[in-house]
């Protein structure tokens, strides 16, 4: 009779397996199928845990107690699983622990969590991460999701081409003129391309109120300064000069201002020079 008895007083403790971080206390009790969890943290920083479930000795009920090394926060959050009862304790201050237990002796039934275990440089590496996305997300949360960012790419990606094309078209005319026509093709290349110069030089207007409307990030006045600098030498000098336009020079100028400015994306080569003849 008191043999059966002290089997029956004996008390269950089920293998439990610890890990932590600055903040936390990670606890693993390897007892599957866990009902009638009773888990509460007592005034002394203990942890007081019983359950019946199918551990290292059968199905029967198992508990145990955890006297902490320092001070706790008195919420315990745990999941229950068919394999395990996973634990998370919040330490009262972020720091390391040299060890889980304010005794210094490990109880027997106290491990190390491999699957969870960092040393200190690691777990610091980890919480850096951690803040580093958690900062990243919130700027990004703060930053204010323009909705009319796709129409905004479509209408300059549209004007780059359109002038894409113009430009395209006034250097291929311009060259095949020369090939076939030579040097007498200096005598009406401007008229020949005139229209359509003129068409994308008006449209590069635009260039210079894209930047006012913070469509680009090219400045104000080197927009304006170029766009005002070929529409000189193109409406000014050669709309005004009939001479000048049957020159070589005409079809020099217009091969260094067939191209869009810096603003829609491509670099200009037009800048205002002196009237003086050269070779195309």
């Amino acid at each position: 009779m008191s043999s059966t008895s002290s089997v029956t007083m004996q008390t269950l403790t089920p293998h439990v397996y610890w890990a932590q971080r600055h903040g936390d206390i990670f606890l693993r009790v390897e007892l599957s199928d866990a009902s009638n969890l009773d888990i509460s943290l007592q005034e002394n920083n203990t942890l007081q845990f019983r359950a019946q479930g199918h551990g290292a000795k059968g199905d029967n009920e198992y508990e145990f107690s955890l006297e902490f090394l320092e001070a706790v926060r008195p919420e315990v959050s745990h999941r229950s699983t068919q394999r395990q009862v996973d634990i998370k304790i919040k330490k009262q201050v972020e720091r390391w622990w040299d060890r889980l237990t304010l005794q210094e002796k490990k109880p027997l039934f106290l491990a190390p969590d491999f699957d969870r275990w960092l040393d200190e440089s690691d777990a610091e590496m980890e919480l850096q991460a951690k803040e580093e996305k958690i900062n990243r997300i919130s700027v990004e949360s703060r930053v204010r999701k323009d909705p009319y960012l796709g129409l905004k790419r479509g209408y300059l990606f549209m004007y780059n081409l359109v002038q894409f094309l113009g430009f395209s078209w006034i250097f291929v005319n311009m060259t095949v003129r020369l090939f076939i026509l030579g040097q007498d093709s200096f005598y009406d290349t401007f008229h020949t391309t005139a229209d359509m110069m003129y068409f994308c030089q008006m449209m590069a207007v635009l260039e210079v109120i894209n930047p006012l409307l913070g469509l680009v990030k090219t400045g104000f006045f080197p927009a304006m300064i170029q766009v005002a600098g070929r529409n000189v030498i193109l409406f000014v000098i050669f709309g005004s000069l009939e001479e000048l336009a049957r020159t070589n020079l005409s079809c020099l100028r217009l091969l260094s201002c067939g191209a869009p400015s810096r603003s829609s994306g491509i670099r200009s080569t037009c800048w205002p020079a002196s009237a003086q003849s050269g070779s195309c």
